[in-house]
């Protein structure tokens, strides 16, 4: 996102240098709490959600290792969402004041941090699309290439694989609907050929059969802002490249 110098590298590794442990399914904050420091995953899942008054769940963005949460909360008197650890998580607390002081001695930090936040709102618009306009099964494909992606750019995946410790309950959260029917669409694109989770693993079968599902366009990911982090990835998964030509010649482009 940003070219850091060595200064900038040492301020962020000053400043997320010590992380506390969540369990999974235990809050970092809550919806109505006071806004605290800005939360940093360093390893683990976590989301971002709300309750309704019906007391069903929507989730409204995970959130992996390298993820900032909330950078300008701060402006508001309470959270109107709630963060909370998906699996066992490893995080960051950056005290507001001591991020805007770093923010301010390193420039490039600041605009990594605000390139994240646009991130961030373009991976809210894209889900707001899913929910309003994509099929069932358009809308899981797409979740399943953005996570990918996502989590590829941070050295998480293998050979066409990723860990994904989502259960089918948690992704039927984040996409408007039952965890029978989320099983159903899992089958679905099994059976395609297009991709298969079992047992919190993603394994993409046909990449190209899954973007073209998905209508997957990653602009919005603006990974182009990024550093190219497959370039470094392990031999492993070079050796995924040919079955993902497809997808990555999007990205390439």
């Amino acid at each position: 996102m940003a070219d850091l110098t060595t200064l900038d590298i040492k301020a962020l590794e000053h400043a997320t240098g010590w992380g506390r442990t969540y369990n999974a399914k235990q809050d970092l904050i809550r919806e109505g709490d006071e806004p605290g420091p800005v939360f940093v995953i360093l390893e683990g899942w976590a989301c971002r959600y709300k309750i309704l008054p019906n007391g069903t769940r929507q989730i409204m963005a995970f959130l992996m290792a390298g993820d900032a949460c909330d950078l300008h909360i701060s402006m508001l008197a309470e959270m109107d969402h709630g963060i909370q650890a998906i699996t066992t998580a490893r995080v960051a607390t950056v005290s507001r004041e001591e991020m805007r002081t770093m923010m301010h001695d390193h420039p490039s930090i600041a605009r990594a941090m605000y390139v994240a936040q646009l991130v961030d709102e373009g991976i809210m618009r894209a889900w707001i699309v899913s929910m309003g306009r994509r099929s069932s099964l358009e809308r899981v494909a797409h979740l399943m290439c953005e996570l990918y992606l996502r989590a590829r750019d941070i050295g998480l995946t293998a050979a066409g694989h990723v860990e994904l410790p989502l259960s089918q309950i948690v992704l039927a959260d984040a996409l408007g609907m039952t965890p029978v029917h989320m099983n159903r669409l899992l089958k679905d694109l099994r059976l395609a050929g297009a991709m298969a989770l079992r047992r919190g693993n993603l394994t993409i079968l046909d990449a190209a059969k899954l973007v073209q599902i998905a209508g997957f366009d990653e602009n919005y990911l603006h990974r182009r802002m990024r550093q190219a982090s497959w370039a470094a990835s392990s031999p492993a998964d070079e050796d995924a490249v040919p079955m993902l030509d497809p997808m990555l010649d999007k990205i390439r482009s």
